[in-house]
């Protein structure tokens, strides 16, 4: 029999020590599994939250966590094992070994939920739980708190207000763990490797679903999947910031933009690189891909603790418009771009998000209206990008059809940052040798 990961009970009790102080209990829930088509199913991935706390990847489970509570402050509901069920959909936990794989007081089936809520949240006013992930959920949910206001006559302290999970549990997320740092940074090196195989395997007559393919069998054969869906748009198709049809051929002359990230153990990475199919940047792919990668490395360049989450956004559009204002794709000043916001048509997007569990992770961006500044623990996305349409007819047409964005994932350290990604080439030396599939030595950046 395994131990309990450790992990998952430091969290439990962070939390814990914050639910105490606030004087509430937590209900906690996993993922439901969904239907694909007919009678198949996605391949189930846990409720993040839930697995931050629990490390527990089945359907069916439930967490409580009950400050306070004499008989064991962790409760948790999971489904019994039924040896007729295991043979269909496979080998459960089962309640008789909950408590010793998860560290956890005590566990019971999950069928016995709703009969034993009303007892066990009796006493507290308020309770962490996700509203509206699940409509049926929120009914049963809230038929417990009115069952519980029933019994007020009687001295029944019953819940009189739901709490999301982003100010206390999400807070918690946003600052990664030494363990948590482990499997990004495995993840970050999967998707690494992915991304190097693929500029060496495009080539002008391939299609973006065999580059597609190769991407993803990286990311299984070592033990991952897909952190999101998968972005392999070639020419044109860039320009679409979310494509993922991932099916038109690869022509000669055109860039390949690539966002694909790899998930371990649930925590994502998220990387994106451009490269030119036939393995060599034409004069303009360069200065659009040169111009995009200044603009990165000056916002990862200014990313340590107390820098404000918002000067990385600042600072990439500097460049990008003083750059856009030099090749003459936009008129005016750098500083008249910027502030008409004519720059939009080509850069329309922020320059990063959180990162963790979700590829787009929780933790607020702003705190009482004003940028949060960065702290060690946190891991984000630096993401700038460029993006000139086919169809676009202010410009002349030889910039027409180009697409450029570069993403590394940075984690804030004590004293400055860590590039988690910085092994997938993006200088235009290093892109184009891993096109030729050269050995390369990537500085880290």
């Amino acid at each position: 029999m395994n131990a309990p990961d450790p992990m998952y009970t430091r969290h439990r009790e962070r939390l814990l020590e914050r639910l105490r102080a606030e004087g509430m209990a937590a209900v906690v829930f996993t993922n439901t599994p969904k239907t694909r088509n007919h009678d198949c199913e996605y391949r189930f991935r846990p409720d993040s939250d839930f697995w931050w706390l629990t490390g527990f990847k089945e359907p069916g489970g439930v967490l409580l966590l009950l400050p306070g509570r004499e008989e064991g402050e962790q409760v948790f509901f999971c489904r019994p094992r039924v040896q007729s069920e295991e043979i269909w959909t496979g080998l459960r936990m089962g309640t008789e070994r909950a408590p010793c794989l998860l560290n956890i007081d005590e566990a019971h089936p999950l069928q016995e939920l709703w009969d034993m809520l009303p007892e066990l949240l009796k006493g507290y006013e308020s309770i962490l739980y996700r509203t509206g992930a699940d409509e049926d959920r929120d009914r049963r949910m809230i038929g417990v708190a009115t069952q519980l206001r029933n019994g007020a006559r009687g001295g029944v302290v019953a819940p009189s207000e739901w709490i999301d999970p982003v100010g206390l549990l999400h807070e918690l997320r946003l600052l990664k763990s030494d363990e948590e740092l482990v499997v990004m940074r495995k993840a970050a090196a999967v998707a690494c490797e992915a991304h190097t195989a693929a500029m060496a395997a495009a080539e002008p007559g391939k299609s973006e679903s065999q580059i597609d393919g190769l991407i993803v069998g990286r990311f299984l054969s070592a033990g991952g999947a897909e952190a999101y869906n998968n972005i392999v748009a070639g020419g044109g198709n860039a320009c679409i910031l979310h494509y993922n049809e991932n099916d038109a051929p690869l022509a000669d002359g055109d860039l390949l933009l690539i966002d694909a990230g790899c998930e371990l153990a649930c925590y994502a990475s998220d990387i994106t690189r451009t490269f030119p199919v036939n393995g060599t940047f034409s004069p303009e792919q360069r200065a659009i891909y040169e111009l995009v990668l200044k603009a990165e490395k000056a916002a990862i360049a200014i990313a340590k603790p107390g820098v404000l989450y918002t000067d990385l956004h600042d600072t990439a559009l500097s460049v990008l418009c003083e750059g856009l204002s030099e090749l003459g794709l936009l008129p005016g000043s750098p500083e008249e771009i910027r502030e008409s916001s004519s720059y939009v048509r080509f850069f329309m997007h922020k320059t990063g998000h959180w990162m963790g569990l979700d590829v787009h992770d929780c933790g607020v961006y702003f705190v009482e209206g004003e940028s949060r500044p960065l702290e060690p623990g946190m891991v984000f996305t630096v993401e700038p990008g460029l993006y000139i349409a086919p169809d676009d007819e202010t410009v002349e047409e030889r910039w027409r059809g180009i697409g450029v964005r570069i993403e590394d994932d940075i984690l804030i350290t004590a004293d400055g940052h860590e590039n988690l990604t910085a092994a997938a080439p993006k200088e235009v030396e290093d892109v184009e040798a891993a096109c030729r599939g050269a050995q390369l030595q990537t500085s880290r950046a």
